[in-house]
C-alpha cells in the first residue's frame, strides 16, 4: 500500500496535470474534518501503540527528577495527546501552553482543558490556567513575547516542548527545532523537545537526537465513500482549487488515485488503507554538540557505501571515521558527556548501522589482519590451535579468508564475502559450522572500548603486541567474553577480535534442482531432503536448500558441501545413499574458500544468478527443526506462493554437529538445538528502493517469520535491530540467555550508547503481573515469595524477569536513620525486627498521619523501580483490600493478592526465635487475630495458599497451578481480539470492544475455555450462572452450556413477566450518553432458590455500577454474599470498580477477570 507521503505526491501530480488554476488552503472546518479521518480507527492505534508509550517513557524519568514540569505543545489539535497519559504523569504538569493556529482546534482544546469533567480534569494539577495561543509557532518570531501566564517571566522556559505531528509545513525543520531547544529550561537539566513525525520526511541537517524510535507499521484508513474520500484527499494535499468546476473534476480524479494506491482487506471491504510510518525524535540542549566531536575525530571523506539498502535511506547526523583507538574513545566520551547514542558501521550489512539523526562511527580504518603461528610469542595462550588470527572490525569476511587462505588456514566465518564484524560477534553461520562451530565460537579474545567509561579493555586472550596502550582487563572479563560470543555488538565498541584458526579446506560442491508441480509434491520433497538426506549426513558435510519460484513454477534447489583438508580421490560412501533419494546431481565442482563465495546457489543459479543482478534484499532468519514436517512445509510453500516479489526466496542452512556441541549457556548465542537456519529473503530491483514494492517485500519477510515463529527453536540476532517488528523475534534470539544479557547490558552500557543494536530488553509482549503477598506474622510470606521466584525461573526457563521485593524496606531504612537502628538486621534478623515491631508500626503510622498518601507513594515507587520485571512479588503490605485500593494506580498491569495462611502452631514454630517476649507476642497475636477476622468479613483475597506443609513442593505446585496460567499465550490471543474504538461512545473515551471477541473466529470458544480453566472455585458447588444483558448474555450462555449449569437472566425492568424482583441501577460515566437515564434491573422472583451458590458472568468491570446492582438483586433473592463469585472478561482498574463494590458491602465477593486494560 502507498504511504501518505507517496499518496500526497500522486494527488498533487494529478492535480497539476489536470489544471493550473489557483489553489486555496483549507478552511479550519475543512482541515478539522480531514484531521478527524486521520486520527480515528487505525490512525488512533499509532497513538495508542507508539506515541503514548514513547511519550510516557520520556516523561517518566523527567518528572521523577524535575518534580513538576511545564509543557509547551505546538499544534495540539482539538485535544492534547497529554490527556492520554497515565494520571501520575498528568498530575505532574504544572503549566501548559500551546500554539494552535486552527481556531476550531484552539477553542476545542481550551474548553476541554478548562472544563471540569465528571471524573477529573485532563491536567488535574495545573498551577495556572492553560494558555492557548491562536497563532502558528514561527521561529524567531517577535509575536511570542507574551506567551507567559501571570506570575511567570516574559522569557518563559519549558521542561517539555512537544510537536505531535505538527511540524508539517514548518521549514527548515532543523531551525524550528533549534529555536525550540533554546526555549528549554537551563536547570535542572533534562528538558527535551519531542517530535513525532512521518518517517519519510524528517531529515535534520546536523542536529543529533537524544533518543529516536520508529513505527514502520503505522497506517490509516478511510471509508470508501465519495464524500469521505473528498475530505481525506483535500486534507492530505492541504489545498483546494479555487474554481468550482475545476475542483469538482480534481476531486473525482483524486478518488481514483486513492482507490488505486490503497490496500484493501477482506475483513474490511469498504475501507482503503494507507501506510503511515512514523518516527519519534527527542532532542536535548546537546543536540547541537556535533561540532565538538568533528573537531576531534575525522569525518568520513565522501559517501560511505553501506551494503544495506534500508540503511541507505536513513540520514545520520554525521559519519565519523576514527583512525585509532583514541579516536574511538573520543567518540564514546562525547556520547557519554552529552547523553547521546551512536550507531556502528562494520561491513554495512545491518539495517541499523545508519540511523536517522544519530552519529555513525565507521570502523573501516581498523582493517588490519595479523596471523600468529606457534613460533610467535603467545604468552598465556593454551590451545590445540596452532594459529591465531587478529582481525580488526573494519575487515570484511573476504578480507580475512583471503589473507588466512594464503597461510593455509581459515576461520569458520559466514558465506557472504562482504559481511563485517556484526556477523562474527552475533553468530556467523557458514559451511564449516558443523565441523568447527559458529564464527563466534572461534573468538578467544577482543579489544573493546567500554561505553560505560571509554576505557580500552582487553577481554580474553589478546597477544600483548596487539593490546592498546593503557588497556586493562575488566573485573567482569569472563562475562564480557561470554557476551561477545553471540551478542557482541551490544556491550562496547569492538576494535579487534582474536580468532583461533583451522587448516583451510577445499570444498566439493554438488547441486540438484527440482521443479515442483504442487504443494503435496513440495512437501514430500522437503520431507525426503530433511529425513533421508540431511539427517543422515556426517558432520563433515552440510546441506543447503532453496525454495523459490522461477519460470511459473515452484522449485527446490539443494546443495551439498563437503570440506576436505586432504587430497583423497575416493568418494564419500554417503553419496550412494544420497543418490538414491535425490538422483544424479546437476553439476559438481571443487573450489577453495574464495571460490566458495561464488559457488553459492543464490549467487550462481537462482533466477539466473542474483550475483549478476542489481537487486536489494531484506532478511530475517529463524531456526527450525524438522522442516519436512507437514505444518512447517505448508507454511514455507505457502510463503513462496504468496511472495511479494518474484525474486524472493527461502534459504535453509544446515546446523547441528559442532554448533550443537556447545551448551546453550556456554556463550551468549543460546540457540543451539536446530537443524536448519531458515533465511527468509525478500528481493526487489535496486531502482525500487524505498517504494511500495520494497515495503511489500519487507512486510512479506516479517509475515513469514511470524508464521514460523511458533514452530521455531530460536531466531538469528544478526539481522535484528530497533525496528519494533523485531521485538517478537528478539525475544527468541538468545535462548535462555536473555535475562543475563539484559543485566549485563545495564551494567556495561548504562547510558544506552549502543541503543540501536539487537535489543534484549524485556519487551512488553506479556502483561506484567504484580502479586501482593499478605498474611499473618510467621505465615511464611517472604519464604513463599522466594520459592515462587525460583519456581518461575525454572518453569519459564528464564524467559521471564521475576523479582521479589518488600514494601516495608523503605520504612525500615527511614526508621533506621531516625532511630539509629541497624537497617540490615531489621531486614534480615527476625528476632531483631520483632524487638522493633511496635516502634516501627508507630513510626509508620506517624508518617501516614503527616502524609496520608504515603502507602500509595511507596507502592508506586516500588513498582516503578521494577519496570523491567514481568512478574513482581511484593511482601510486607499491611493494607486492607490492597487490590481494590491500589489497582487503579497500575491500570496497565494485573494486580492480585495471595493470602498466605498457616495454623497457629505452624506460625509459632516458624516464629520461635522471636517468642521470648511473651507480652509482645500475645499483643501481636491478639492484633493479628482481630485483623484476620476483619479481613474475613471485609474482603476476599484473589487467592489463598495454605502454607502448613513442610518443604517447598506445595508452594511450587501452587505457583504452577494458579500463577503460571496468567502468562499463557491464549490470554494474549484473547486480548488481541479486543479492538479499541476511539472517541466512542462519546468524545474522550476509547472503548475496548470486548464483545468483539464473540465475533472473531474461535473467540467465544477460547473465552469459554479460559473461564472454565481460570475459575478458582469448585464447579460442582456452583448452582446458577447469573448474567445481565447484554454483554453478559453472550459469554455466560456459552459458559453455562459448557459446564452444564443453569442460567439466570437479569434484564432491564419491564421486560420480564411478573412476578419479578428489581433494584435501581446507575449507568456508569463511561457507558452513558447524554440521553441515558438511571433505570432498574430485574429477574424472576423465584428463579434462584434461597441459599444457592451463584457465579455472575459479565463482559466488563469498570466503575462497578452494574455489578453492584446485580449483587444487590441477588441479595434480595436470598443469596448470601459469601456464596457469590464474579468472573468478567475484561477489567478496567482505572475506574475503581472493586473499591465501589467494597464500599457497598461486597468486598467479600471473589472477583476474577481474564483480561486487564488501561482506560475505558
Amino acid at each position: 500500500m502507498a504511504t501518505l507521503d507517496s499518496l500526497k505526491c500522486a494527488l498533487r501530480q494529478r492535480a497539476m496535470e489536470m489544471a493550473s488554476c489557483p489553489r486555496k488552503p483549507l478552511s479550519d472546518k475543512q482541515y478539522s474534518l480531514g484531521f478527524d479521518i486521520l486520527v480515528r480507527g487505525s490512525g488512533w492505534m499509532s497513538y495508542r501503540d507508539f506515541i503514548i508509550p514513547h511519550l510516557s517513557r520520556l516523561l517518566a524519568p523527567l518528572v521523577k527528577s524535575h518534580g513538576r514540569i511545564s509543557v509547551l505543545e505546538i499544534g495540539p489539535g482539538p485535544k492534547s495527546v497529554l490527556a492520554c497519559l497515565a494520571r501520575n504523569l498528568r498530575q505532574k504538569i504544572r503549566r501548559y501552553t500551546a500554539f494552535e493556529p486552527n481556531e476550531l482546534f484552539a477553542t476545542s482544546v481550551e474548553d476541554w482543558l478548562s472544563s471540569v469533567s465528571e471524573i477529573e480534569s485532563p491536567l488535574p494539577d495545573l498551577e495556572y490556567p492553560p494558555r492557548i495561543h491562536r497563532m502558528p509557532f514561527i521561529p524567531h518570531s517577535h509575536q511570542r513575547t507574551g506567551i507567559c501566564t501571570s506570575g511567570c517571566d516574559n522569557d518563559e522556559k519549558f521542561d517539555i516542548i512537544l510537536f505531535c505531528h505538527s511540524m508539517y509545513g514548518m521549514n527548515p525543520k532543523a531551525k524550528v527545532i533549534e529555536e525550540a531547544i533554546g526555549m528549554l529550561i537551563e536547570q535542572p537539566e533534562g528538558g527535551m523537545v519531542v517530535v513525532f513525525h512521518r518517517e519519510n520526511d524528517f531529515y535534520l541537517d546536523g542536529l543529533v537526537c537524544h533518543r529516536t524510535a520508529s513505527f514502520p507499521t503505522g497506517s490509516v484508513f478511510v471509508v470508501d465513500d465519495d464524500d469521505e474520500l473528498d475530505r481525506f484527499a483535500s486534507f492530505v494535499t492541504g489545498v483546494l482549487a479555487e474554481d468550482v468546476e475545476a475542483d469538482r473534476a480534481i476531486r473525482a480524479e483524486w478518488r481514483k488515485v486513492c482507490r488505486t494506491l490503497a490496500r484493501r482487506e477482506e475483513a474490511h471491504p469498504n475501507q482503503l488503507f494507507f501506510s503511515s510510518p512514523a518516527i519519534m525524535a527527542a532532542f536535548t540542549k546537546d543536540a547541537t554538540a556535533l561540532s565538538e566531536l568533528t573537531t576531534q575525530v575525522p569525518l568520513l571523506n565522501g559517501n560511505r557505501l553501506v551494503k544495506n539498502r534500508e540503511a541507505r535511506l536513513h540520514h545520520p547526523a554525521s559519519i565519523v571515521r576514527p583512525t585509532d583507538v583514541k579516536d574511538v574513545q573520543q567518540c564514546v566520551k562525547w556520547a557519554l558527556k552529552h547523553k547521546l547514542s551512536l550507531s556502528i558501521i562494520g561491513g554495512g550489512h545491518s539495517g541499523h548501522c545508519l540511523w536517522p539523526n544519530v552519529v555513525a562511527v565507521d570502523m573501516g580504518a581498523f582493517d588490519q589482519i595479523h596471523i600468529l603461528t606457534a613460533g610467535n610469542d603467545r604468552e598465556g595462550w593454551c590451545s590445540s590451535s596452532d594459529y591465531l588470527v587478529i582481525a580488526g572490525t573494519g575487515c570484511k569476511t573476504e578480507d580475512i579468508i583471503r589473507k588466512t587462505m594464503a597461510a593455509g588456514i581459515t576461520v569458520p566465518l559466514g558465506a557472504r564475502p562482504s559481511v563485517g564484524a556484526g556477523l562474527w560477534l552475533q553468530g556467523g553461520i557458514g559451511h564449516l559450522a558443523r565441523v568447527h562451530g559458529l564464527a563466534c565460537d572461534a573468538i578467544v579474545g577482543a579489544v573493546v572500548i567500554s561505553v560505560e567509561s571509554s576505557q580500552a579493555l582487553c577481554i580474553g586472550y589478546v597477544p600483548k603486541q596487539y593490546r592498546p596502550a593503557g588497556a586493562v582487563c575488566p573485573d567482569n572479563e569472563t562475562d564480557l567474553l561470554w557476551a561477545i560470543k553471540g551478542a557482541g555488538t551490544n556491550f562496547g565498541i569492538v576494535v579487534s577480535v582474536t580468532f583461533k584458526a583451522f587448516v583451510a579446506p577445499t570444498y566439493s560442491i554438488r547441486n540438484w534442482g527440482f521443479p515442483l508441480s504442487d504443494k503435496p509434491e513440495a512437501s514430500l520433497k522437503l520431507y525426503n531432503f530433511d529425513r533421508l538426506v540431511a539427517k543422515n549426513l556426517p558432520r563433515g558435510l552440510s546441506a543447503d536448500a532453496y525454495l523459490y519460484w522461477d519460470i511459473d513454477q515452484l522449485h527446490l534447489g539443494i546443495t551439498i558441501f563437503e570440506p576436505s583438508t586432504t587430497r583423497s580421490t575416493s568418494e564419500n560412501p554417503i553419496y550412494t545413499d544420497i543418490l538414491k533419494v535425490l538422483g544424479l546431481e546437476d553439476d559438481y565442482s571443487m573450489v577453495d574458500s574464495i571460490g566458495l563465495f561464488e559457488a553459492e546457489m543464490y549467487i550462481s543459479r537462482l533466477h539466473g544468478g542474483h550475483g549478476r543482478s542489481k537487486t536489494s534484499s531484506f532478511k530475517r532468519c529463524v531456526f527450525l527443526k524438522n522442516i519436512g514436517a507437514l505444518n512447517i512445509a505448508n507454511i514455507v510453500v505457502t510463503a513462496i506462493e504468496t511472495r511479494a516479489t518474484p525474486l524472493s526466496y527461502l534459504h535453509f542452512l544446515q546446523g547441528g554437529g559442532a554448533v550443537h556441541d556447545v551448551a546453550p549457556n556456554a556463550t551468549a548465542f543460546g540457540c543451539r538445538d536446530w537443524d536448519f537456519a531458515c533465511v527468509i529473503t525478500g528481493v526487489w530491483p535496486r531502482d525500487q528502493d524505498g517504494t511500495k514494492l520494497a515495503r511489500d517485500a519487507i512486510r512479506w519477510v516479517y509475515d513469514v517469520a511470524k508464521d514460523l515463529l511458533p514452530f521455531s527453536d530460536g531466531v538469528y540476532s544478526a539481522d535484528l535491530g530497533p525496528d519494533p517488528r523485531d521485538a517478537a523475534l528478539a525475544a527468541k534470539a538468545f535462548g535462555p540467555n536473555r535475562p543475563r544479557l539484559n543485566r549485563l547490558k545495564q551494567s556495561s552500557d548504562p547510558c544506552n550508547v549502543l541503543a540501536y543494536a539487537c535489543p534484549f530488553q524485556n519487551t512488553p509482549i506479556r502483561q506484567r503481573l504484580i502479586v501482593l503477598i499478605t498474611g499473618d506474622i510467621c505465615a511464611g510470606k517472604d519464604y513463599c515469595a522466594g520459592i515462587w521466584v525460583s519456581a518461575f525461573t525454572l518453569y519459564t526457563q528464564n524467559s521471564l524477569m521475576v523479582r521479589a521485593v518488600s514494601i516495608s524496606d523503605v520504612t525500615k531504612q527511614e526508621y533506621a536513620v531516625a532511630t539509629g537502628a541497624d537497617v540490615s538486621r531489621l531486614c534480615q534478623d527476625r528476632a531483631y525486627k520483632e524487638q522493633h515491631r511496635s516502634a516501627l508500626t508507630t513510626f509508620f503510622q506517624d508518617q501516614v498521619q503527616r502524609r496520608p498518601c504515603l502507602p500509595e507513594e511507596h507502592f508506586l515507587n516500588l513498582v516503578n523501580s521494577a519496570m523491567d520485571v514481568d512478574l513482581l512479588f511484593i511482601t510486607g503490605m499491611r493494607d486492607e483490600a490492597p487490590v481494590a485500593s491500589f489497582s487503579h494506580l497500575v491500570p496497565n498491569s494485573r494486580l492480585i493478592e495471595v493470602r498466605i495462611r498457616a495454623s497457629e502452631q505452624m506460625r509459632r514454630n516458624r516464629g520461635s526465635s522471636c517468642d521470648s517476649d511473651d507480652s509482645y507476642h500475645e499483643e501481636s497475636k491478639h492484633r493479628n487475630h482481630i485483623k484476620s477476622n476483619l479481613a474475613a468479613v471485609d474482603y476476599c483475597p484473589s487467592l489463598i495458599f495454605d502454607n502448613d506443609t513442610a518443604g517447598d513442593d506445595a508452594a511450587k505446585d501452587f505457583a504452577k497451578q494458579h500463577l503460571l496460567p496468567f502468562f499463557a499465550d491464549d490470554l494474549q490471543r484473547l486480548a488481541n481480539m479486543v479492538r479499541p474504538v476511539p472517541e466512542f461512545p462519546r468524545p474522550g473515551i476509547c472503548l475496548r470492544h470486548v464483545l468483539n471477541i464473540s465475533q472473531q473466529p474461535g473467540g467465544l470458544t477460547l473465552c469459554t475455555s479460559l473461564f472454565q480453566r481460570h475459575f478458582t472455585g469448585e464447579w460442582a458447588q456452583v448452582n446458577v450462572i447469573a448474567c445481565c444483558e447484554a454483554g453478559g448474555y453472550v459469554y455466560a450462555s456459552a459458559l453455562a452450556l459448557q459446564v452444564d449449569i443453569r442460567l439466570a437472566l437479569i434484564r432491564e425492568a419491564g421486560k420480564l413477566p411478573p412476578p419479578t424482583i428489581s433494584v435501581p441501577r446507575s449507568k456508569s460515566n463511561i457507558s452513558k450518553t447524554d440521553s441515558s437515564k438511571n433505570n432498574s434491573i430485574e429477574m424472576e422472583r423465584y428463579l434462584i432458590p434461597s441459599g444457592s451458590s451463584v457465579l455472575v458472568v459479565d463482559d466488563v468491570l469498570a466503575t462497578g455500577q452494574t455489578l453492584c446492582a446485580v449483587l444487590h438483586l441477588l441479595q434480595i433473592a436470598g443469596v448470601r454474599t459469601q456464596d457469590i463469585r464474579v468472573m468478567v472478561v475484561a477489567e478496567f482498574p482505572l475506574h475503581r470498580g472493586r473499591e465501589l463494590l467494597r464500599r457497598c458491602g461486597f468486598g467479600v465477593v471473589n472477583i476474577q477477570s481474564l483480561l486487564v486494560f488501561d482506560g475505558a
